[in-house]
């Protein structure tokens, strides 16, 4: 079982940029995907990036480009790194933990997730 704190979030103007991080306590970390997944006011939670275990990342197909996940197994923690940030990314931004080898759009598979950060973007 693995207790996920993520911490990072604020509120910037477009194009600026953010880096969250996430704190794993628990064991057999490097055992999970690890992912950022974002739910804005009114809508589904959805996938931003994940990391698998073997450490390829996958991405929502506006993050591309823009956000890059890693992770640290040493030290069990996640990052995601935020640049060129637009209004739409606004949301709270969750860390969560899942099956081995998972992509960004299995968030349903996933077990375990933080209490989240909120990111505000501003035009």
């Amino acid at each position: 079982q693995l207790q996920l704190v993520e911490s990072g979030g604020g509120a910037v103007q477009a194009g600026g940029s953010l880096n969250l991080s996430c704190q794993a306590s628990g064991d057999l970390y490097y055992s999970y995907s690890m992912g950022w997944f974002r739910q804005a006011p009114g809508k589904e939670r959805e996938g931003v990036a994940v990391i698998d275990g073997d450490s390829n990342p996958t991405y929502e197909g506006s993050a591309e480009g823009r956000f890059t996940i890693s992770r640290d197994n040493s030290k069990n923690a996640l990052f995601l790194q935020m640049n060129n940030l637009k209004p739409e990314d606004t949301g709270m931004y969750f860390c969560a933990a899942g099956p081995f080898y998972s992509t960004y759009d299995d968030v349903k598979n996933f077990q375990y997730w933080g209490q989240g950060t909120q990111v505000t973007v501003s035009s």
